[in-house]
Protein backbone atom coordinates (compact mmCIF):
# COMPACT_ATOMS: atom_id res chain seq x y z
CA UNK A 1 0.00 0.00 0.00
CA UNK A 2 1.68 3.19 -1.71
CA UNK A 3 1.02 6.60 0.53
CA UNK A 4 1.87 10.16 -0.83
CA UNK A 5 1.64 13.93 -0.19
CA UNK A 6 1.06 15.71 -3.56
CA UNK A 7 2.44 19.39 -3.32
CA UNK A 8 0.55 20.69 -5.83
CA UNK A 9 -2.37 20.27 -3.39
CA UNK A 10 -1.70 21.04 0.63
CA UNK A 11 -5.08 19.41 1.58
CA UNK A 12 -5.32 16.25 -0.44
CA UNK A 13 -5.66 12.98 1.71
CA UNK A 14 -3.42 10.20 1.59
CA UNK A 15 -3.73 8.08 -1.15
CA UNK A 16 -3.51 3.91 -0.95
CA UNK A 17 -2.64 1.79 -4.47
CA UNK A 18 -5.77 0.98 -6.72
CA UNK A 19 -6.19 -2.24 -7.82
CA UNK A 20 -5.09 -0.98 -11.26
CA UNK A 21 -2.05 -1.17 -9.74
CA UNK A 22 -1.10 2.54 -10.24
CA UNK A 23 -0.57 5.04 -6.81
CA UNK A 24 -4.28 6.73 -6.33
CA UNK A 25 -7.22 6.09 -5.64
CA UNK A 26 -10.40 4.45 -7.14
CA UNK A 27 -11.76 7.71 -7.42
CA UNK A 28 -9.27 8.59 -9.16
CA UNK A 29 -8.78 5.93 -11.45
CA UNK A 30 -12.75 6.94 -12.69
CA UNK A 31 -11.87 10.38 -13.08
CA UNK A 32 -9.11 8.93 -15.63
CA UNK A 33 -10.73 6.96 -17.60
CA UNK A 34 -13.42 9.53 -17.84
CA UNK A 35 -10.92 11.79 -19.06
CA UNK A 36 -10.26 9.56 -21.65
CA UNK A 37 -13.54 8.94 -22.78
CA UNK A 38 -13.57 12.80 -23.05
CA UNK A 39 -10.54 13.31 -25.01
CA UNK A 40 -11.91 10.80 -27.31
CA UNK A 41 -15.06 12.18 -28.00
CA UNK A 42 -13.45 16.06 -28.25
CA UNK A 43 -11.14 14.64 -30.55
CA UNK A 44 -13.66 13.35 -32.86
CA UNK A 45 -15.26 16.88 -33.10
CA UNK A 46 -11.88 18.22 -33.92
CA UNK A 47 -11.91 16.13 -36.65
CA UNK A 48 -15.24 17.79 -38.52
CA UNK A 49 -15.36 19.59 -41.09
CA UNK A 50 -17.93 21.74 -38.79
CA UNK A 51 -15.24 22.50 -36.46
CA UNK A 52 -12.94 23.74 -39.18
CA UNK A 53 -15.59 25.90 -40.40
CA UNK A 54 -16.26 27.14 -36.47
CA UNK A 55 -12.19 27.92 -36.21
CA UNK A 56 -12.50 30.36 -38.79
CA UNK A 57 -15.93 31.42 -37.69
CA UNK A 58 -14.11 32.03 -34.54
CA UNK A 59 -11.46 33.86 -35.32
CA UNK A 60 -14.37 36.34 -37.28
CA UNK A 61 -16.42 36.04 -33.95
CA UNK A 62 -13.55 37.16 -31.66
CA UNK A 63 -12.45 40.23 -34.43
CA UNK A 64 -16.18 41.40 -34.58
CA UNK A 65 -16.95 40.67 -30.40
CA UNK A 66 -13.52 42.93 -29.71
CA UNK A 67 -14.19 45.66 -32.12
CA UNK A 68 -18.25 46.00 -30.80
CA UNK A 69 -18.63 44.79 -27.56
CA UNK A 70 -21.96 45.22 -27.36
CA UNK A 71 -24.50 43.12 -28.77
CA UNK A 72 -27.04 45.44 -30.29
CA UNK A 73 -24.11 48.06 -31.61
CA UNK A 74 -22.95 44.92 -33.28
CA UNK A 75 -25.86 43.23 -34.70
CA UNK A 76 -26.87 46.89 -35.91
CA UNK A 77 -23.47 46.71 -37.64
CA UNK A 78 -23.68 43.89 -39.69
CA UNK A 79 -27.15 44.40 -40.81
CA UNK A 80 -25.98 48.03 -42.15
CA UNK A 81 -23.08 46.68 -43.95
CA UNK A 82 -23.56 43.04 -44.34
CA UNK A 83 -20.88 40.73 -43.03
CA UNK A 84 -18.74 40.13 -46.49
CA UNK A 85 -18.11 44.11 -45.78
CA UNK A 86 -17.72 43.85 -42.54
CA UNK A 87 -14.82 41.70 -42.51
CA UNK A 88 -13.12 43.62 -45.48
CA UNK A 89 -12.94 46.84 -43.55
CA UNK A 90 -11.76 45.08 -40.82
CA UNK A 91 -9.39 43.45 -42.75
CA UNK A 92 -7.68 46.52 -43.62
CA UNK A 93 -6.87 47.09 -40.27
CA UNK A 94 -6.14 43.85 -38.53
CA UNK A 95 -4.51 40.22 -39.98
CA UNK A 96 -8.20 38.41 -40.39
CA UNK A 97 -6.78 36.70 -43.52
CA UNK A 98 -3.25 36.08 -41.94
CA UNK A 99 -5.00 34.27 -38.55
CA UNK A 100 -7.49 32.10 -40.96
CA UNK A 101 -4.21 31.02 -43.25
CA UNK A 102 -1.59 30.32 -40.52
CA UNK A 103 -4.63 27.46 -39.57
CA UNK A 104 -3.74 25.96 -42.56
CA UNK A 105 -0.19 26.63 -43.60
CA UNK A 106 2.61 24.54 -43.19
CA UNK A 107 6.67 25.37 -43.09
CA UNK A 108 9.39 22.92 -41.94
CA UNK A 109 9.75 23.75 -37.97
CA UNK A 110 13.11 24.90 -37.12
CA UNK A 111 12.59 23.12 -33.40
CA UNK A 112 10.23 20.24 -32.66
CA UNK A 113 10.64 19.04 -29.05
CA UNK A 114 9.25 21.76 -26.95
CA UNK A 115 8.92 22.13 -22.97
CA UNK A 116 5.61 24.32 -22.34
CA UNK A 117 5.53 25.72 -18.63
CA UNK A 118 2.05 26.12 -17.17
CA UNK A 119 0.36 26.48 -13.76
CA UNK A 120 -2.36 24.06 -12.92
CA UNK A 121 -5.12 26.73 -13.27
CA UNK A 122 -8.60 26.83 -15.39
CA UNK A 123 -6.29 29.74 -16.71
CA UNK A 124 -4.60 27.71 -18.91
CA UNK A 125 -6.93 25.40 -20.51
CA UNK A 126 -6.54 25.98 -24.43
CA UNK A 127 -2.67 25.28 -23.62
CA UNK A 128 -3.47 22.28 -21.59
CA UNK A 129 -6.13 20.69 -23.59
CA UNK A 130 -4.48 21.23 -26.95
CA UNK A 131 -1.92 17.83 -25.62
CA UNK A 132 -4.18 15.38 -24.43
CA UNK A 133 -6.27 16.29 -27.95
CA UNK A 134 -2.99 15.98 -30.17
CA UNK A 135 -3.26 19.44 -31.57
CA UNK A 136 0.60 20.28 -30.79
CA UNK A 137 1.16 16.62 -32.75
CA UNK A 138 -1.14 17.73 -35.71
CA UNK A 139 1.50 20.72 -36.44
CA UNK A 140 4.67 18.17 -35.76
CA UNK A 141 5.70 19.10 -32.44
CA UNK A 142 6.61 16.97 -29.47
CA UNK A 143 5.49 18.94 -27.09
CA UNK A 144 5.95 18.69 -22.79
CA UNK A 145 3.91 20.77 -20.82
CA UNK A 146 5.44 20.83 -17.36
CA UNK A 147 3.46 21.67 -14.20
CA UNK A 148 5.46 24.37 -12.63
CA UNK A 149 4.58 25.44 -8.88
CA UNK A 150 5.05 29.05 -8.86
CA UNK A 151 4.96 31.99 -11.39
CA UNK A 152 8.55 33.44 -10.52
CA UNK A 153 9.84 29.82 -11.32
CA UNK A 154 7.89 29.93 -14.67
CA UNK A 155 9.42 33.47 -15.63
CA UNK A 156 12.87 32.20 -14.46
CA UNK A 157 12.76 28.68 -16.45
CA UNK A 158 11.66 31.22 -19.32
CA UNK A 159 14.18 33.22 -18.79
CA UNK A 160 17.19 30.14 -18.59
CA UNK A 161 15.69 29.01 -21.82
CA UNK A 162 14.56 25.76 -19.66
CA UNK A 163 10.81 26.47 -21.21
CA UNK A 164 10.49 27.27 -24.42
CA UNK A 165 7.07 28.79 -24.37
CA UNK A 166 4.94 29.51 -21.62
CA UNK A 167 1.10 30.37 -19.71
CA UNK A 168 2.03 33.79 -18.13
CA UNK A 169 0.26 35.90 -16.20
CA UNK A 170 -0.93 38.61 -19.05
CA UNK A 171 1.42 41.35 -16.91
CA UNK A 172 4.50 39.04 -16.98
CA UNK A 173 5.25 39.35 -20.47
CA UNK A 174 5.33 43.28 -19.64
CA UNK A 175 7.42 42.90 -16.83
CA UNK A 176 9.81 40.82 -18.43
CA UNK A 177 10.21 43.15 -21.10
CA UNK A 178 10.73 46.06 -18.89
CA UNK A 179 13.35 44.15 -16.39
CA UNK A 180 10.70 44.72 -13.75
CA UNK A 181 11.63 41.52 -10.94
CA UNK A 182 14.39 40.53 -13.15
CA UNK A 183 17.13 40.70 -15.86
CA UNK A 184 15.65 42.39 -18.94
CA UNK A 185 14.06 40.08 -21.16
CA UNK A 186 12.08 40.42 -24.40
CA UNK A 187 8.35 38.71 -23.86
CA UNK A 188 5.49 39.03 -26.50
CA UNK A 189 1.89 37.73 -25.91
CA UNK A 190 0.98 35.58 -28.55
CA UNK A 191 -2.69 35.16 -27.36
CA UNK A 192 -4.83 36.09 -24.24
CA UNK A 193 -5.37 32.55 -22.71
CA UNK A 194 -8.46 33.43 -21.06
CA UNK A 195 -10.72 35.93 -20.56
CA UNK A 196 -12.67 36.84 -17.10
CA UNK A 197 -12.58 33.44 -14.82
CA UNK A 198 -11.36 35.25 -11.52
CA UNK A 199 -12.89 35.76 -8.17
CA UNK A 200 -12.34 37.47 -4.61
CA UNK A 201 -13.02 34.85 -2.44
CA UNK A 202 -13.44 35.45 1.18
CA UNK A 203 -13.20 33.55 4.17
CA UNK A 204 -16.33 31.89 5.04
CA UNK A 205 -16.08 33.28 8.89
CA UNK A 206 -16.38 36.77 7.07
CA UNK A 207 -19.99 35.40 5.49
CA UNK A 208 -21.95 38.30 7.63
CA UNK A 209 -18.98 41.36 6.97
CA UNK A 210 -19.44 41.66 3.20
CA UNK A 211 -18.70 45.53 2.45
CA UNK A 212 -15.67 46.02 1.59
CA UNK A 213 -15.57 49.15 3.14
CA UNK A 214 -15.64 47.37 6.92
CA UNK A 215 -11.89 45.38 5.32
CA UNK A 216 -9.41 48.00 6.97
CA UNK A 217 -6.79 45.42 8.44
CA UNK A 218 -7.51 42.04 6.26
CA UNK A 219 -4.99 40.31 4.82
CA UNK A 220 -5.45 38.89 0.90
CA UNK A 221 -3.50 37.04 -0.98
CA UNK A 222 -2.81 37.22 -5.02
CA UNK A 223 -0.79 34.92 -7.06
CA UNK A 224 1.96 37.45 -8.32
CA UNK A 225 2.79 41.16 -8.34
CA UNK A 226 2.66 41.35 -12.29
CA UNK A 227 -0.74 39.80 -12.21
CA UNK A 228 -4.04 40.99 -13.02
CA UNK A 229 -5.19 39.73 -9.49
CA UNK A 230 -2.93 41.69 -7.76
CA UNK A 231 -4.37 45.11 -10.43
CA UNK A 232 -7.63 44.31 -10.22
CA UNK A 233 -8.10 44.02 -6.25
CA UNK A 234 -6.31 47.17 -5.75
CA UNK A 235 -8.12 48.62 -7.83
CA UNK A 236 -11.46 47.61 -6.22
CA UNK A 237 -9.86 47.99 -2.80
CA UNK A 238 -9.48 51.71 -3.78
CA UNK A 239 -12.87 52.03 -5.19
CA UNK A 240 -14.33 50.99 -1.57
CA UNK A 241 -11.61 53.81 -0.61
CA UNK A 242 -9.36 51.61 1.10
CA UNK A 243 -5.56 51.82 0.14
CA UNK A 244 -3.90 48.29 -0.42
CA UNK A 245 -0.62 49.69 0.29
CA UNK A 246 -1.83 51.39 3.94
CA UNK A 247 -5.20 50.05 4.64
CA UNK A 248 -4.46 46.25 3.92
CA UNK A 249 -1.62 43.54 3.79
CA UNK A 250 -1.64 42.04 0.00
CA UNK A 251 0.75 38.99 -0.05
CA UNK A 252 2.03 36.83 -2.70
CA UNK A 253 0.67 33.30 -2.51
CA UNK A 254 1.10 30.46 -4.75
CA UNK A 255 -2.65 29.49 -6.37
CA UNK A 256 -2.61 25.81 -4.76
CA UNK A 257 -1.61 26.90 -1.42
CA UNK A 258 -4.60 29.64 -1.29
CA UNK A 259 -7.02 27.55 0.16
CA UNK A 260 -5.02 26.27 2.97
CA UNK A 261 -4.06 29.49 4.20
CA UNK A 262 -7.63 30.75 3.83
CA UNK A 263 -8.76 27.52 6.14
CA UNK A 264 -5.64 28.15 8.83
CA UNK A 265 -6.76 31.86 8.77
CA UNK A 266 -3.46 33.20 7.32
CA UNK A 267 -5.64 35.59 5.09
CA UNK A 268 -9.22 37.17 4.84
CA UNK A 269 -9.70 36.53 1.52
CA UNK A 270 -8.12 36.09 -2.46
CA UNK A 271 -8.52 37.57 -5.72
CA UNK A 272 -7.11 34.43 -6.99
CA UNK A 273 -7.58 31.89 -10.09
CA UNK A 274 -10.24 29.03 -10.56
CA UNK A 275 -10.28 26.21 -9.99
CA UNK A 276 -9.53 27.81 -6.23
CA UNK A 277 -11.83 29.94 -5.77
CA UNK A 278 -14.31 27.22 -6.38
CA UNK A 279 -12.16 24.62 -4.42
CA UNK A 280 -12.22 26.58 -1.57
CA UNK A 281 -15.80 26.57 -2.15
CA UNK A 282 -16.23 22.89 -2.43
CA UNK A 283 -13.98 22.73 0.85
CA UNK A 284 -16.44 24.65 2.49
CA UNK A 285 -13.86 27.06 3.73
CA UNK A 286 -14.54 30.23 1.24
CA UNK A 287 -17.70 32.08 -0.90
CA UNK A 288 -17.45 33.84 -3.49
CA UNK A 289 -17.79 38.07 -2.82
CA UNK A 290 -17.82 39.05 -6.49
CA UNK A 291 -16.66 37.33 -10.07
CA UNK A 292 -13.94 39.49 -11.60
CA UNK A 293 -16.15 39.57 -14.80
CA UNK A 294 -18.13 42.04 -12.33
CA UNK A 295 -15.39 44.66 -12.22
CA UNK A 296 -14.53 44.12 -15.88
CA UNK A 297 -16.42 41.85 -18.31
CA UNK A 298 -13.71 40.65 -20.60
CA UNK A 299 -10.60 41.73 -19.37
CA UNK A 300 -7.61 39.50 -19.84
CA UNK A 301 -6.32 37.24 -17.07
CA UNK A 302 -3.31 34.89 -18.45
CA UNK A 303 -1.72 34.39 -21.76
CA UNK A 304 0.42 32.38 -23.88
CA UNK A 305 3.94 33.37 -24.84
CA UNK A 306 7.37 33.07 -25.33
CA UNK A 307 10.51 34.90 -25.49
CA UNK A 308 11.45 37.58 -28.58
CA UNK A 309 14.50 35.88 -29.26
CA UNK A 310 12.39 32.40 -29.46
CA UNK A 311 10.05 34.07 -32.42
CA UNK A 312 12.93 35.23 -33.85
CA UNK A 313 14.88 32.20 -33.61
CA UNK A 314 12.02 29.88 -34.54
CA UNK A 315 9.61 31.64 -36.55
CA UNK A 316 7.83 28.83 -38.49
CA UNK A 317 7.95 26.64 -35.06
CA UNK A 318 6.02 29.27 -33.19
CA UNK A 319 3.08 29.57 -36.14
CA UNK A 320 2.92 26.27 -35.33
CA UNK A 321 2.19 26.43 -31.64
CA UNK A 322 0.44 29.52 -32.60
CA UNK A 323 -2.35 26.84 -34.59
CA UNK A 324 -2.01 24.80 -31.92
CA UNK A 325 -2.76 26.65 -29.15
CA UNK A 326 -5.90 28.68 -31.43
CA UNK A 327 -7.34 25.40 -32.22
CA UNK A 328 -7.97 24.83 -28.66
CA UNK A 329 -9.08 28.15 -27.64
CA UNK A 330 -11.96 27.63 -30.89
CA UNK A 331 -13.08 24.59 -29.03
CA UNK A 332 -12.81 25.88 -25.04
CA UNK A 333 -15.39 28.82 -26.56
CA UNK A 334 -17.87 26.36 -27.35
CA UNK A 335 -19.94 25.90 -24.44
CA UNK A 336 -21.29 22.86 -25.53
CA UNK A 337 -17.67 21.58 -25.11
CA UNK A 338 -17.54 22.66 -21.24
CA UNK A 339 -18.07 19.84 -19.55
CA UNK A 340 -16.11 17.91 -21.43
CA UNK A 341 -13.02 19.62 -21.59
CA UNK A 342 -13.47 19.50 -17.41
CA UNK A 343 -13.28 15.94 -17.57
CA UNK A 344 -9.89 16.17 -19.48
CA UNK A 345 -8.13 18.37 -17.38
CA UNK A 346 -9.05 17.86 -14.02
CA UNK A 347 -6.97 15.12 -13.30
CA UNK A 348 -3.88 14.57 -11.92
CA UNK A 349 -1.42 15.09 -14.49
CA UNK A 350 -3.35 18.48 -15.45
CA UNK A 351 -5.25 20.51 -12.26
CA UNK A 352 -5.31 17.60 -9.88
CA UNK A 353 -9.04 18.73 -9.21
CA UNK A 354 -12.48 16.76 -8.37
CA UNK A 355 -14.17 17.24 -11.63
CA UNK A 356 -17.14 18.85 -10.23
CA UNK A 357 -15.42 21.82 -9.40
CA UNK A 358 -13.44 22.44 -13.08
CA UNK A 359 -17.03 22.04 -14.51
CA UNK A 360 -18.53 24.52 -12.02
CA UNK A 361 -16.04 26.98 -13.16
CA UNK A 362 -16.17 25.98 -17.09
CA UNK A 363 -20.02 25.78 -17.42
CA UNK A 364 -20.74 28.73 -14.88
CA UNK A 365 -23.27 26.96 -13.28
CA UNK A 366 -21.75 26.78 -9.49
CA UNK A 367 -22.48 26.87 -5.64
CA UNK A 368 -21.18 30.51 -4.22
CA UNK A 369 -20.49 28.80 -0.80
CA UNK A 370 -23.40 31.07 0.85
CA UNK A 371 -25.98 28.31 0.08
CA UNK A 372 -26.84 29.77 -3.51
CA UNK A 373 -26.55 28.52 -6.87
CA UNK A 374 -25.00 30.87 -9.66
CA UNK A 375 -25.57 30.42 -14.10
CA UNK A 376 -23.27 32.87 -15.28
CA UNK A 377 -22.15 31.13 -18.51
CA UNK A 378 -19.35 33.58 -19.17
CA UNK A 379 -17.77 33.28 -15.87
CA UNK A 380 -14.71 32.11 -17.50
CA UNK A 381 -14.98 32.21 -21.56
CA UNK A 382 -11.56 31.87 -23.99
CA UNK A 383 -10.81 34.95 -26.26
CA UNK A 384 -7.36 34.54 -27.59
CA UNK A 385 -7.20 38.66 -28.91
CA UNK A 386 -4.20 40.27 -27.28
CA UNK A 387 -5.34 43.76 -27.61
CA UNK A 388 -2.89 46.39 -27.19
CA UNK A 389 -5.20 48.42 -25.21
CA UNK A 390 -5.62 45.69 -22.36
CA UNK A 391 -2.07 45.99 -22.01
CA UNK A 392 -1.83 49.96 -21.74
CA UNK A 393 -4.07 49.61 -18.82
CA UNK A 394 -1.86 47.10 -17.11
CA UNK A 395 0.75 49.60 -17.71
CA UNK A 396 -1.18 52.71 -16.10
CA UNK A 397 -1.92 50.24 -13.03
CA UNK A 398 2.16 49.69 -13.00
CA UNK A 399 3.06 52.99 -12.76
CA UNK A 400 -0.27 53.75 -10.23
CA UNK A 401 1.32 51.26 -7.71
CA UNK A 402 4.74 52.66 -8.38
CA UNK A 403 5.79 49.32 -10.02
CA UNK A 404 7.10 51.23 -12.69
CA UNK A 405 8.77 54.39 -11.63
CA UNK A 406 9.86 56.35 -14.91
CA UNK A 407 7.82 57.99 -17.66
CA UNK A 408 6.56 55.25 -19.69
CA UNK A 409 5.65 54.86 -23.80
CA UNK A 410 2.39 53.63 -23.02
CA UNK A 411 1.61 52.36 -26.90
CA UNK A 412 5.15 51.50 -27.75
CA UNK A 413 5.87 48.87 -25.33
CA UNK A 414 2.15 47.62 -25.88
CA UNK A 415 2.76 47.21 -29.59
CA UNK A 416 5.96 45.87 -28.77
CA UNK A 417 4.93 43.45 -26.49
CA UNK A 418 1.31 42.10 -27.17
CA UNK A 419 0.93 40.09 -30.34
CA UNK A 420 -0.47 37.99 -32.80
CA UNK A 421 2.37 37.08 -33.81
CA UNK A 422 4.72 38.98 -36.23
CA UNK A 423 1.19 40.87 -37.57
CA UNK A 424 2.95 43.41 -39.51
CA UNK A 425 4.71 41.20 -41.60
CA UNK A 426 1.53 39.07 -42.36
CA UNK A 427 -0.23 41.74 -43.22
CA UNK A 428 2.50 43.30 -45.55
CA UNK A 429 2.97 40.15 -46.64
CA UNK A 430 -0.96 39.67 -47.78
CA UNK A 431 -0.76 43.30 -48.97
CA UNK A 432 -3.31 44.81 -46.23
CA UNK A 433 -2.41 49.13 -45.65
CA UNK A 434 -0.53 49.38 -42.30
CA UNK A 435 -0.27 52.13 -39.97
CA UNK A 436 -0.76 52.52 -36.30
CA UNK A 437 -0.91 48.30 -35.63
CA UNK A 438 -4.20 46.94 -34.18
CA UNK A 439 -7.13 48.84 -32.87
CA UNK A 440 -7.23 49.65 -29.26
CA UNK A 441 -10.44 50.12 -27.86
CA UNK A 442 -11.91 51.76 -24.79
CA UNK A 443 -12.84 49.39 -22.22
CA UNK A 444 -15.11 50.18 -19.20
CA UNK A 445 -14.10 49.08 -15.38
CA UNK A 446 -16.35 49.56 -12.33
CA UNK A 447 -18.35 52.10 -14.04
CA UNK A 448 -15.38 53.95 -15.27
CA UNK A 449 -14.22 54.10 -18.56
CA UNK A 450 -10.98 53.69 -19.96
CA UNK A 451 -9.26 55.75 -22.76
CA UNK A 452 -5.67 53.59 -23.94
CA UNK A 453 -5.09 57.38 -25.83
CA UNK A 454 -5.00 58.96 -22.86
CA UNK A 455 -3.31 56.87 -20.71
CA UNK A 456 -2.00 59.52 -18.02
CA UNK A 457 -5.30 61.65 -17.63
CA UNK A 458 -6.89 57.84 -16.70
CA UNK A 459 -3.91 57.44 -14.36
CA UNK A 460 -3.96 60.91 -12.87
CA UNK A 461 -7.82 60.56 -11.87
CA UNK A 462 -7.86 58.19 -9.36
CA UNK A 463 -7.33 59.56 -5.82
CA UNK A 464 -5.78 56.56 -4.42
CA UNK A 465 -2.28 55.86 -5.63
CA UNK A 466 0.79 55.09 -4.09
CA UNK A 467 3.01 57.94 -4.21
Amino acid sequence: MTQYFDPYDADRPLMMKCSCGRDHTVAEHQQEVAAQQAVTELKRRSETAEFEAYSNQFIEATLMKSLFPEEPVRRRFLRAVGKGTAMAAISSLLPVASLQAMAQERRSLEKTNLTIGFIPITCATPLIMAHPLGFYEKQGLKVEVTKTAGWALVRDKVINKEYDASHFLSPMPLAMSLGLGANTTPTNVATIQNINGQAITMSIRHKDNRDPKNWKGFKFGIPFDYSMHNFLLRYFLAEHGLNPDTDVQIRVVPPAEMVANLRAGNIDGFLGPDPFNQRAVFDEVGYLHTLTKDLWNGHPCCAFGTTTEFIQQNPNTFAALYRAVLTAAAMARDPANRPLIAQTIAPAQYLNQPEVVVRQVLTGRYADGLGGIQNVPDRADFDPMPWQSMAVWMLTQMKRWGYIQNEVNYRQIAERVFLITDARKHMKDLGHAFEDGPAMKKHMIMGKEFDPTKPEAYLNSFAIKRG
